[in-house]
Parts: C-alpha cells; structure tokens; sequence
C-alpha cells in the first residue's frame, strides 16, 4: 500500500450570487487538481454561493441555486475520483448553516457544519447561521429530491465527523476554528487524524500573514500532521479584498505556498507528503500519545477511496519552504490595486477617472492604479486569461450617454448650491451656526437607484429616505386637507419628474415611471418583497405570477423583474452613500445598518435569470395547451428546501 498523498488547496475569486461564474472556477480548479495528481481537493468558504452574500443568506433562493451547483457538481465527469470538498449554506431542520459539503464519485459523503462562527469587526455570521453546538455527533440530513436522483441516497451524514479512507483519516475546520483558543485540530490529531483542511473566507489588512502562517504552522508543530487552507480571494462585491494565501505545511513547516496577490481568478496549490513522516513525527511526541489514550473519538464516516497509490516509492514529495512575506508597503502597493481591478471588470466600466491635487493623497491613490496596470500587464504576459465573460467594455460616446451626463451636472449643482446657502444664510444676517440640509429621495428611488450620486439625494438627514412615494403621495393629499393647503393639489396633478431634460413643445419631456420602466406602486411591491418576504429574482417571480397575474403575463412580470434586479444591482454602490434618514419602513435600502448586503453585483444575474426564462416557456407553453390554465403558477420548478 502507497503512503505519499497528494493534496490541492485552491484560491478562488467567487463572487457574492454569481453561480454561473463560481460553478465555472470550481470546475477549473478541480480540472487543474486532478491534472497535477490530486486525490483531495479543498475549496474556500462558502464558494459555491460566494462568501459575501451577507442578507442574501436570508433568502430561500441562495439556498436553492445552491442546491443546483452542487448538483452540477455531483453530475459532472470533471468532480470523478477525487474528494471534492466544497463551501455552500445548508438548511438542515429549518436552521440554517455554513457547510463544507464532501463528495466523492456522485455520493455525498459528509455535510460538516461550522462550529465557530465569526462574529467581530467586518464579519457577522451569526446574524445568518447558527453554530454546530453538537461536538463529535453527527444526524441524518434528508437530501432533496434533486441531488436522490443524482446520489442514489436518501440521507447522509451531517455533523462533526472526520473521514476514514483505506490509507488516511482526514478531518475539517472552517476559517474562524484555526482562531479559536481549543482548534479542533488539536482533538482531531489526537485521535488519529492526519490530514487537517481549513476553506477560509480571510479577508487583508497590513501584516495579517504573518499570523496566518504562524497558527497553521502551529497547528502542526505539536501535534504532527498535514494542514491545508484554502482561501477566498479578490473582492467579492464589497469593501474587503480576500488575498488567497493557500498553504500547506506539515510537522511544523510550511511545504507550499500559494500567492497573497494575484489577479487569477483561479489558483490551485498542489502538495505531495508522505503519512508516513507524520506517524514518525507523532511517534517520540509522549506527551501526545498519554492525551491521545485519554481523547473521545470522533464519528468516522468510512470512504471507499485512498489518497496514496500503490506504486508511489519514486515520487518526489515537497520539500519545506520559507515563507515569503511582502512588506506593508508591497502589500499597500497589491492588494489595493488588485481590489480595484475587481471591481472595475465587474462594474463593466471602461477605466478610471481621478482628480489630482498635486498632494501626496492623490499621488498615492495614482500610484496604486499604475500598480494595477503593471499586474495586468505581467499577468497578460504569463498568459493569463484576465477578459473572462465578467468583463464588458462600455460603449464609447451617444447622445444618451451625453444626456445623462448633463443632467447629472444639474443635479450636482442643486446640492453644492444648497451646501452654499445652508452655510451661509445666516452669517448674510449676522446670526450665527448654519442650516442643516434636508435630503429628499423617498425609499422607491433610493431602492431603485433613480438618483444621480452626491446630488440632492446627498444632505444632512433625509426625513422622507425610509418613506415610499405611494405613502408621500398619501400624505401630501392629507396635508392640503388637513392643513387647507391647496397649492399642494397642483403638485399632486403634476406627473412625477425630475425635469432634468428640456421641456418638448412647452410639456414635460420626461418622467421618473418612463424613465424606471416602473411604477412606483409595483416598486413598493417589489421592494417589500426583496427585504421583508427575503425574495430573490426567482422567488420574488413565482410570487408575483400569482399577485400580478390579473394585469400581467408571465412574461411581462419576469421582465419587470429582471428590470428590477438589473437597476437595483447596477446602483447598489449609491446606498453606501445613502443620507441617514428616518427608518419608516421594514425594506429601507439603508446600507450596512439596516440592509446588509454587497454593493457589487454581476448585474446580468446569468444563473437566476435564467431559471426564470425557463419558467415562462414552460407556461407560455402550457397556456397554448390549455389557455385556462396560466394562473396556476410555475410548474417543473426544482425541490430545493429540507
């Protein structure tokens, strides 16, 4: 029987609900794990969905789309002999929770749920999952329909288990554990396991790799053993940078490393080792071996595979290698430029535009964009494939484009003149403090998106921000009553614009419905759907098709929803710039207080539009059958819930 191994790590840039992209990388990097020998392939938290989902965990549709990659997976030639190990949320007895799903040859072999959850600084997990409080038991989980008939099995094993192969016994930990006082991996390795897999979702800061490096290290020193982190990297949709930094050490050293800053959407470290060192190691460790006789087992679920091979003596295994760390400033210089090309490929945009001072600030900022060039450059060199299907150059020049532009200088000017009066109204009279600006963008608008950033959406506080246009336009009417204010009935009867554009023919040329291809009462539906009933594209469809199925076809609902989804992701960037204002609805986009979800979206939403589209052929189909029968919803739709 062999006993050299061969294990991969991988450094994947996913990205928060683009399942089409995340599936793609997954193959790749299994592709590429199995071209270089590997038998295990480990994966960062979370990949399936991408990490930074954040209240998108709420909906059932993440975990539904889920549910379909990890049956692509499953279905797929690509993921056949070898141990897939990847990040997903699972709902297992209505809880919800953050899950390494392992898998081999088409069968679910263990569901482990993490037992640490981190909940300090950027990150906030237990406002979406809930720990495994249940150390070293494990409970039947009921698969749904769609992966029965892919995996042949009904339930499988879904708890704090390690896996027990012909030649090895393998044990995980997820991200936050390695950081906690009493590791698993300290009870794993005394009872018997060799092989340790950490998929983190680890974000940068200066000088972080050091400590990195120093626990995964550590974890190994002494108590033998082989370690793997997998890491998430590239931005993920919001204000954090994930730096890959793959590693596997072993006995106390570290044997591969993988790169803190790349612009590769997909990097797989391989290692080859041999068990054989580690059981020597463990071996003279006495003080190991008298806690080993005292540890409580861990459930060992029994896999019918073996990592080694039987004819492995002439394969080279890794040799230990020193860390190679970047100082602050290298990092300064990296992670920031890599961040920024993130996000200027995901946004579609064509550059970026800065405004020097001369000063050292902008000098800075302009240096971290020439770094970003030299990395694209000398990635394109090695041949790297950096124009991936997330990437659109924008078109050049139109007269609409021309036209948004002015009007947005309008829109600007309105703001920087009510700064300059506010400040100054009164010193013109001798008093003396200034004016709060008051902000006046209703909660519809700001959802939307239909506001140009820094215009008069940008004040002081808004005290009509969390309130809909259905509900102003209900209390502006009870104001001209109440308070015999009839001036006010003029501006009910004007239709709503911006008056932005020039007038045609002396008549408004345009209004905000025209302009959001919305009406302001479907966007109140819409918004409460997104936020209070935690609806996704998919979901939010199926519901509607019953509550608009009066007024609109299937059809014509799933492009009011794609509409929707398309203009509130593209504009999701102007909620972190949102004004604080008074919180008067359950589905205010207030961003990082009340609403907490990415700024950065793959605005074509590939894998959810989709589904929808295939929904509406099927009903337009079964309409053309039986023309009575187009109200009863979506048929052929996927089981995905437990």
């Amino acid at each position: 029987m062999g006993r050299k191994v061969t294990v991969a790590a991988c450094a994947l840039n996913q990205w928060a609900l683009d399942f089409e992209g995340n599936l793609r990388r997954i193959f790749r990097s299994i592709e590429i794990a199995k071209n270089k020998g590997a038998r295990y392939r480990l994966g960062p938290e979370l990949e399936i969905c991408g990490y930074g989902c954040w209240d998108h965990y709420y909906e059932s549709d993440t975990l539904l789309h889920s549910l379909e990659v990890l049956k692509a997976l499953l279905e797929s030639p690509v993921t056949q002999d070898i141990i897939c190990d990847v990040g997903m949320p699972v709902m297992h007895r209505n809880v919800r929770y953050n899950c390494r799903v392992i898998f081999l040859n088409r069968r679910i072999l263990l569901i482990r749920p993490k037992t640490a959850l981190a909940n300090q600084a950027n990150y906030r997990e237990l406002r979406w999952f809930t720990p495994w409080a249940r150390s070293r038991q494990i409970e039947e989980y009921f698969l749904p329909r769609m992966l029965q008939d892919v995996t042949n099995q009904e339930t499988a094993p879904f708890g704090d288990a390690v896996l027990a192969t012909w030649d090895t016994c393998i044990g995980s930990e997820i991200c936050e554990e390695l950081w906690t006082p009493h590791s698993p991996h300290v009870d794993m390795g005394l009872d018997g396991v060799e092989i340790f897999t950490n998929a983190s979702g680890s974000h940068h800061t200066l000088r972080k790799a050091h400590a990195r490096v120093d626990l995964v290290t550590m974890a190994t020193t002494k108590n033998g053993g082989i370690y793997l982190l997998a890491n998430q990297k590239g931005c993920d949709g919001d204000r954090l940078y994930y730096d890959g930094c793959a590693m596997v050490a072993m006995n106390g050293s570290i044997v591969a490393q993988g790169a803190q800053f790349s612009l590769d959407d997909v990097e797989v470290l391989t290692a080859t080792l041999d068990l054989e060192d580690v059981r020597s190691y463990r071996a003279e460790i006495s003080s190991r071996n008298l806690a080993a006789s005292r540890v409580s087992p861990y459930p060992r679920v029994k896999v019918d595979f073996a990592l080694s091979c039987p004819d492995d003596l002439l394969q080279p295994v890794s040799a230990p290698v020193p860390w190679t760390y970047h100082s602050p400033e290298e990092e300064i210089s990296l992670g920031p430029a890599c961040w920024l090309w993130d996000f200027l490929r995901r946004s579609r945009q064509a550059g970026f535009f800065l405004p020097l001072s001369g000063g050292l600030d902008s000098a800075a900022s302009a240096c971290i964009v020439y770094s970003m060039c030299r990395q694209v450059c000398q990635a394109v060199s090695r041949g790297s494939s950096l124009w991936s299907s997330d990437w659109h150059l924008a078109t050049r020049g139109g007269s609409s484009r021309e036209n948004l532009a002015l009007q947005n200088v309008q829109a600007r000017i309105r703001m920087v003149i009510a700064y300059l009066f506010a400040q100054l109204s009164l010193w013109s009279r001798g008093s003396r403090g200034g004016l709060l600006v008051l902000g006046t963008t209703n909660v519809d608008e700001s959802l939307l998106g239909y506001l140009t950033k820094y215009d008069c959406s940008s004040a002081d506080i808004n005290p009509i921000g969390g309130v809909s246009k259905t509900d102003l336009r209900a209390f502006v009417q009870f104001c001209a009553q109440r308070f015999q204010l009839p001036a006010l009935q003029g501006v009910l009867s004007a239709p709503a614009t911006a008056e932005l554009e020039p007038l045609a023919d002396g008549q408004v040329s345009q209004t905000d419905e025209e302009d959001m291809g919305l009406t302001y009462a479907e966007l109140s539906v819409l918004g409460r759907l997104r936020k209070t009933a935690k609806a996704g594209p998919y979901s939010m469809f199926c519901k509607l098709l019953h509550m608009w199925a009066k007024t609109c076809s299937p059809r014509q609902v799933a492009e009011k929803v794609k509409r929707f989804f398309s203009k509130y992701s593209m504009n999701r960037h102007k909620m972190t710039t949102l004004t604080p204002a008074y919180h008067a609805e359950n589905y205010s986009p207030d961003d990082n207080r009340f609403d907490l979800r990415p700024f950065l979206y793959n605005s074509a939403w590939p894998w959810q539009f989709q589904r929808i589209d295939t929904q509406v052929l099927q009903l337009e189909w079964k309409a053309q059958q039986d023309p009575n029968d187009l109200d009863r919803g979506p048929t052929g739709a996927v089981d995905g819930r437990d």
